[in-house]
This record gives structure tokens, C-alpha cells and sequence, in this order.
């Protein structure tokens, strides 16, 4: 070709790089796809959450109930309003570190509940307020003889962060786990713990204000329509540097 013949169109789109079609489109495709699932993963955690929620709300409005035997799985039972009676295990009584209740720092106290039919449940009896020195422990000791409890059931967090991993020797616990209690106490104890909300009995001092569980229902709808939102994008760009060009040119 001599350099003064004129380019044709030809040469010219020759001469153009361009990514292949099939680059871009199977980028978008497997980030449209991550995004979708984590979306989808979101949206299945707050459908969860909120039939956690209803149950939550079904358990707070039901009548007590006698404390059900042969549980195999307590996650249904979870915040379920119920009636336990028995006796207090005083001498293997534990005070529940850093709680707060109204700006005011001290302990939850949970004492072993005896039952009638003979089994054990760890009744956290309410907050007391620390003293003026921690060297000095509250004294709040459960009634005596036998008693009936009031209260909903909870499950202790079996995951938490702690400094060490001792069982503690003495009554002075940073977390409430089960499995940890026992083998401190030999006492063989349920899987839960009663979160009294009535007094039991010279209980009146302790406060039983149980906040509602914050379940993360709207974080998770937030993640969720943020995840949906970078998948839109993604085909949005896709769709304007790849397919725009070809349907406009």
C-alpha cells in the first residue's frame, strides 16, 4: 500500500483493539452471580430473624407453662414463658461479671434451681448493683425452702470472648456456659438458663428488666438490597461499555 491511498473502513476497524465480548461478559457473569448469593444468603438470614421475632412475640403474650421434660432441641422453647418449681442450691450460686442496668455496673446472679421431678436449671434470679469495691462481692442469697419460678427461657451463648480459658474457681463468672458449670460444680444441669421475671421471694431488690433480643433484622435487610444493588450494577456497566457499543454502532 503506498501512504498516500486512503484507509479504508476495513483497515480501519483492523487497526481497533477491542476486548473480545466474551471477557466482560464472563466477569459480569460470575459478579452478578456473587452477588445474588450473598443477597440470597441475607434474605434467608432475615427471614429467619423475623420468624425468630414472631416466635418471640407468640412466647411474650402465651401463659406460663410447666417446664417441658424430654427436650431434645430447646431453640424451640427459646424465650417461652414458664413455671419451674423447686428448690434453691444456695452453695453453688454464681455471680454473672460486667452486667450494666441503668448506668449502674454489677453482676447477674444465677443459682441452681433443684426440681421437684429431680432434675437442674440454672435460674439467672436478676441484676444486682457491685459495691464500692469489688473486693466485695453483693450478697444475694436465694430464698429458702421450696419455691416457684417465674420466668422465660433463654440459651446461654456458647461462643464469646474471653481472657484465658480456666474455669473459674470461685463465684465470680465472666460468661454463663453450661458445660463449664458443670464441670466446675458436678452439678449436671439443662442446657438453659430461666430468666426470672417474677420474685421469688426476698428477690425484690433485683432488678428482672430483660431487653429484647436485638436480632439484626434490618441489618440484614439493608446487606441484602445492598448486594442486589451491586448486582444490578454490574449488568448496568456491562450492559453500556459491552452491549451498547454492538446494538449503536
Amino acid at each position: 500500500m503506498h501512504l498516500d491511498e486512503p484507509v479504508t473502513e476495513t483497515a480501519r476497524n483492523r487497526a481497533r483493539v477491542s476486548w473480545p465480548p466474551i471477557v466482560p461478559t464472563f466477569a459480569t457473569l460470575v459478579a452478578v452471580a456473587l452477588c445474588v448469593t450473598a443477597g440470597n444468603w441475607q434474605r434467608a438470614r432475615m427471614e429467619a430473624k423475623e420468624s425468630l421475632r414472631a416466635q418471640i412475640d407468640a412466647a411474650n403474650i402465651s401463659a406460663p407453662a410447666p417446664l417441658p421434660r424430654n427436650i431434645v432441641d430447646w431453640q424451640a422453647w427459646r424465650f417461652r414463658r414458664v413455671i419451674a418449681e423447686g428448690v434453691f442450691d444456695a452453695d453453688h450460686q454464681i455471680l454473672i461479671d460486667n452486667k450494666v442496668h441503668n448506668g449502674s455496673v454489677g453482676f447477674d446472679v444465677v443459682t441452681p434451681l433443684r426440681l421437684n421431678d429431680g432434675r437442674i436449671v440454672l435460674v439467672d434470679r436478676g441484676f444486682v448493683a457491685a459495691g464500692a469495691s469489688r473486693e466485695m462481692l453483693p450478697r444475694a442469697p436465694p430464698p429458702s425452702g421450696s419455691v416457684s419460678v417465674q420466668g422465660r427461657i433463654n440459651l446461654p451463648p456458647s461462643k464469646y470472648f474471653e481472657l484465658g480459658h480456666e474455669t473459674p474457681a470461685g463465684p465470680l463468672w465472666q460468661h454463663l456456659d453450661v458445660r463449664r458449670y458443670t464441670q466446675a460444680t458436678g452439678l449436671s444441669v439443662l442446657p438453659i438458663v430461666i430468666e426470672a421475671t417474677m420474685p421469688t421471694g426476698g428477690d425484690e431488690s433485683l432488678a428482672r428488666d430483660w431487653p429484647a433480643p436485638d436480632l439484626g433484622v434490618e441489618r440484614h435487610r439493608i446487606y441484602m438490597v445492598q448486594w442486589y444493588t451491586f448486582a444490578a450494577m454490574a449488568l448496568g456497566l456491562w450492559a453500556y461499555f459491552v452491549l451498547r457499543p454492538r446494538l449503536f454502532k
